[in-house]
Formats: structure tokens, C-alpha cells, sequence
């Protein structure tokens, strides 16, 4: 795969040297809107696909929408049911990789979908993991996510604070509690990014800044 080069500020260079460190085994990533964190997850997805460290993209979300906007009941099979959650994913593969290779994979099941529900007896080896939308799991969700990660295989939670849908989150407390040297000495780090690292729209740092202002 030909994979695609950003203009990636030192801190996201950082996350890469982060994922890319063959003694990390798992990541708490948190960070405003626009800060590239899953772009850079499926960034390094792809690199360790192409190095064949592993073989495969898992890509795990909760699907929950909005907590004032609901679609509603959706037609169709899993497929199309998860195709909606799925897009960002997509998204970021179109972003990364000449036309036609995201559909390759797709098209060799060498990417994922699954939500929350359809993990639990599962065991993924192997794989790069990424779990989007953390802040959206419990801290019960959070340990059936982390207990699938399988041999050979690399988990990354991101996850934002402020944009959680559920009243339940334990992405902040999970965060917290892993932060430490111990842990980090097991290869389970945390890492955070800022205001400084929006890719997006240079508009965002200010508006969320502002946002900031109403806590």
C-alpha cells in the first residue's frame, strides 16, 4: 500500500513513535476534536499491515448517536445497519491511500467492523485494534474491549471528554488509572493531545477553547 505522508505537528509525530514502539501493547489516547487521533491510529494500522506485523484492522465503536439526535430504528443487514458507524473509518482510509486500495481491503477482510455487542468470547490476535469513540463506553465496556486484545495484536482507545453521549462514562477514570510508570512499564500508555494539534480547521481550537470557558 502506498500510504500517505501529513504535515503531522511533534506532538502526533510523538503518538506514531508511540504506536510504532514495538514495546507498546495498548493506548489510552485523548484529545479534543480535530486532533487527528483516529487518522493517526489508522495511519500506523496501515504501516504495521504493510510491515506485516499484523494482518488485520479491527475498527470497535459503540453505536450510540447523539444524545439529543436519534435516527431512529435502521433498516437492512448488519452490514448496512453498521455502515453509518463505520464511515469515519472509511474516511480515513480515503484519506491515507490511492483510490481503489480502501476498497481492497475491504474487499479482502483485512477491515473490520464490530460493534460493542459482538465482541464478548472473542479473542483478536494479531491485529491492530482501534477503538473509536471511547468516552461512549462504561468501565465495564471498556474491560470487555480490553480483555479481546489477543496475542501479536495492539489495542488503541481515543477517545474526547467532552463529546460523550452516555452519562456513564469511564473513559476519563480508565485513563487516569492507567497513567502511571507501572503501567507504562507494561506497555499500556497514555497519551493526550491539545488545542496545538487540530489538523481539521484552524477555527476549531478557537471555538473549543471557547467552549471551555462555560466549565
Amino acid at each position: 500500500m502506498n500510504i500517505r505522508d501529513l504535515n503531522w505537528t511533534e506532538n502526533q509525530k510523538k503518538f506514531i513513535q508511540t504506536l510504532q514502539d514495538k514495546s507498546t501493547k495498548m493506548v489510552f489516547c485523548k484529545g479534543p476534536a480535530g486532533t487527528a487521533k483516529s487518522l493517526l491510529s489508522v495511519y500506523c494500522a496501515l504501516h504495521a499491515i504493510n510491515n506485516k506485523k499484523v494482518g488485520e484492522i479491527f475498527y470497535i465503536r459503540n453505536p450510540v448517536e447523539s444524545s439529543t439526535h436519534n435516527l431512529g430504528f435502521l433498516k437492512g443487514d448488519l452490514h448496512e445497519k453498521l455502515d453509518p458507524y463505520l464511515q469515519p473509518l472509511m474516511d480515513k482510509l480515503h484519506e491515507l491511500l490511492p483510490k481503489g486500495q480502501a476498497e481492497l481491503l475491504l474487499k479482502q477482510e483485512r477491515v473490520k467492523g464490530l460493534p460493542l455487542g459482538f465482541l464478548r468470547g472473542l479473542s483478536i490476535n494479531a491485529s491492530y485494534i482501534i477503538c473509536d469513540e471511547a468516552q461512549n463506553l462504561s468501565i465495564h465496556d471498556l474491560l470487555l474491549v480490553s480483555t479481546r486484545m489477543g496475542k501479536f495484536s495492539k489495542l488503541i482507545f481515543i477517545g474526547d471528554i467532552r463529546q460523550s453521549d452516555i452519562k456513564n462514562s469511564g473513559f476519563e477514570r480508565i485513563y487516569q488509572l492507567f497513567d502511571d510508570e507501572k503501567s507504562k512499564n507494561k506497555g499500556i500508555v497514555t497519551f493526550k493531545f491539545g488545542t496545538d494539534d487540530i489538523m481539521r480547521n484552524d477555527i476549531l481550537a478557537y471555538i473549543i477553547e471557547k467552549f471551555e470557558e462555560l466549565n
